[in-house]
């Protein structure tokens, strides 16, 4: 007899023991990851989808203002649609991290979870290794001088060709989980790429804006003092409303006294002929009874609270509640003109915004804010950033002061 039955299965044998040490080899990497905000499953998809929606979003919208600002004839208008074009190029990259991030926490999720079934497959293979590797290092010779020794030969040859198949199935399983596992481990390396680029560009981005913003400012500096007293005037009505509402309300009543005084006839030119008749008074313009144009909300996240959501205290919300990303840019929902920017108490700092047709929007919830009382806007032009994570951005629309729903007209 020679030694050939037993040794067979020493191949297969090594092989069982260098998957075993691939898949001893892929737990210690989940723990070596850099520390990222992980999501869970389900979030993570969810989140995926709505980052890779709103990015495509802000793309498109930075490609749109960018042309409109390289058409524009007047350098006010230019800088005007090339600071809302960074605003959405920033949003971009924030959307583009968030998608990132879920990226890696789906990832890591695949991982631990390769791992875990590992663990469970690879003790009692490991087990069986063990003893096909005790069985293989018998000497022959001293199996054929001891009594029964050739019958356990037989024995343990029998075992072999009954086990050696089953740990080959078993081993095939275990490397197709260590393939996937490698996978993860590589989709989970380019998301984490993919952060980090998206980071340095968001960086860059913001670099980008905040030097344009600066150059905005000293171009407008000698308009400054009108700006002065308009904030001086609406810091006054915050003090003297009762409450946001009220603020709203009597920013509205201005507005429309505005819109009275701009739609009076101009002076009416002395005729050649004395003789002829005046021309007829020009009738009011109407309000216009449409949307804002290319409503869009001011900030990307995840929604907190819809419009009409009822409150503990009984009461429905008028607005949208948003949880952005921490710093998140914040951009005007459409082109109109600032009525207040500053703190309010209770809200943070705040920008309403008024908008032709009596239409008015309020954003609450900035950490900072980079436009002034008076300012002109178009719609995706910076207004400030979010505060830290998790700490919501709401924005309300209202038609003559009635809070109607932002999404009926976000285009």
């Amino acid at each position: 007899m020679t030694s050939r039955p037993i040794l067979a299965p020493i191949g297969v044998l090594c092989a069982a023991l260098g998957v075993l040490g691939g898949a001893a080899l892929l737990v210690p990497l989940i723990h070596a990851a850099p520390s990222v905000l992980l999501l869970e499953p389900d979030a993570a998809k969810d989140e995926l989808e709505r980052a890779t929606r709103e990015g495509k979003a802000a793309a498109a919208r930075a490609a749109r203002l960018q042309r409109e600002a390289e058409v524009a004839s007047e350098a006010a208008t230019r800088a005007a649609h090339e600071a809302a074009a960074l605003a959405a190029q920033i949003q971009q990259a924030e959307a583009e991290i968030e998608a990132a991030r879920a990226h890696y926490s789906l990832a890591q999720a695949q991982r631990a979870g390769i791992a875990a079934r590992l663990a469970e497959k690879r003790a009692p293979i490991a087990r069986l290794a063990a003893a096909l590797q005790t069985a293989a290092r018998r000497p022959l010779a001293l199996s054929a001088l001891q009594p029964g020794s050739l019958k356990d030969v037989v024995h343990v040859r029998a075992v072999l060709a009954s086990a050696v198949p089953h740990l080959q199935a078993r081993t095939a399983d275990l490397r197709a989980e260590l393939a996937a596992g490698r996978a993860a481990e590589a989709s989970a390396a380019r998301s984490l790429d993919q952060l980090r680029s998206g980071e340095a560009e968001l960086r860059a981005r913001r670099q980008q804006l905040a030097s344009l913003e600066t150059s905005q400012r000293q171009a407008s500096r000698a308009a400054r003092g009108n700006a002065l007293r308009e904030e001086e005037r609406a810091l006054a009505l915050a003090e003297q409303a009762r409450d946001l509402d009220g603020l709203i309300d009597q920013l509205d009543r201005q507005a429309s006294l505005r819109r009275e005084l701009a739609a009076l006839p101009g002076p009416i030119l002395r005729p050649a002929d004395l003789a002829q008749a005046l021309p007829a008074e020009m009738p009011a313009l109407a309000p216009s009874q449409t949307a804002p144009l290319r409503l869009q909300l001011p900030v990307a996240g995840r929604t907190l609270a819809g419009f009409g959501t009822l409150r503990d205290s009984g009461a429905r919300t008028t607005g949208i509640t948003l949880a952005p990303a921490a710093g998140a840019q914040v951009v005007a929902p459409a082109k109109g003109r600032i009525a207040f920017a500053g703190p309010y108490k209770g809200f943070g700092r705040i920008v309403i915004l008024e908008h032709d047709g009596g239409w008015t929007s309020l954003v609450t919830g900035l950490a900072r804010v980079d436009v002034s009382v008076g300012q002109s806007v178009i719609g995706g032009s910076p207004l400030g950033v979010a505060g830290a994570r998790d700490e919501p951005v709401t924005i309300e629309l209202r038609r003559e002061g009635t809070p109607v729903n932002p999404l009926n007209f976000v285009g």
